[in-house]
């Protein structure tokens, strides 16, 4: 398993009562595959995926990439984790405006990195986006620019990509580019996407419905082959 989660929650206090974000969750992600994190506002949703990823410490519970709770790693390894094995897509892009497309793939790549441009521009063309190249974000569309950060995302063939609400900015046929983008990596490794709009998970491998911070349902999807 490449992530899993035990018991997790996250509380916080708010004028002395205790508020779940997230509430003794436990799952187990396989390698491969894509998987969506489902639910209204507020459920709950994008706290998990914060606390799968690291970007957020449980007030109870474990969370493991392989085996290693990420509690037991210092800050330093843990933002280390995520650069290296990690990729996310967030709901803005945040792309640098005064770099072209290329350049702000290569400026997430390891420092001497001789092979970052040849990986550039084999990502670039995989993914149909290489017309896009030497524009500046200023000169795409919301769609191109989500599709940019995923492939920024992939830029260091990462082991799970984490993707917060990647199509809530975007018209529905933007949204199911950005998507299918998202599913070619499934093969590749694991896919966790938070979306409130089903229609994102059709093709999702498996998907946690929360409410008020809980797994309240999981449905997994039959495959000819099976995610392993």
């Amino acid at each position: 398993m490449s992530v899993s989660a035990s018991h997790v929650t996250l509380s916080y206090f708010d004028a002395d009562q205790t508020v779940y974000a997230v509430r003794d969750v436990t799952l187990e992600l396989p390698d491969t595959g894509f998987f969506g994190i489902i639910g209204p506002s507020g459920s709950g949703k994008s706290s998990l995926l914060y606390l799968l990823s690291g970007l957020k410490r449980p007030t109870a519970g474990d969370v493991q990439y392989r085996g290693r709770s990420l509690g037991s790693m210092g800050e330093r390894e843990r933002v280390r984790l995520r650069r290296e094995r990690f990729g996310f897509v967030f709901q803005q892009p945040f792309l640098l405006g005064y770099l072209t497309a290329r350049e702000n793939l290569l400026v997430g790549a390891p420092l001497g990195d001789r092979d970052a441009p040849r990986r550039v521009d084999s990502l670039l063309a995989d993914l149909h986006i290489d017309r896009l190249a030497r524009r500046i974000p200023a000169h795409l569309s919301g769609g191109e620019r989500q599709r940019l950060v995923v492939a920024r995302a992939m830029m260091n063939e990462p082991e799970v990509i984490f993707a917060d609400e990647p199509t809530a900015s975007l018209d529905h046929a933007n949204g199911r580019a950005v998507i299918d983008l998202l599913l070619r990596y499934r093969e590749r490794g694991a896919v966790v996407v938070v979306t409130h709009d089903p229609t994102m998970l059709e093709d999702a491998d498996r998907v946690y419905r929360l409410c008020d911070g809980a797994v309240e349902s999981v449905h997994e999807r039959r495959h000819p082959n099976p995610v392993v």
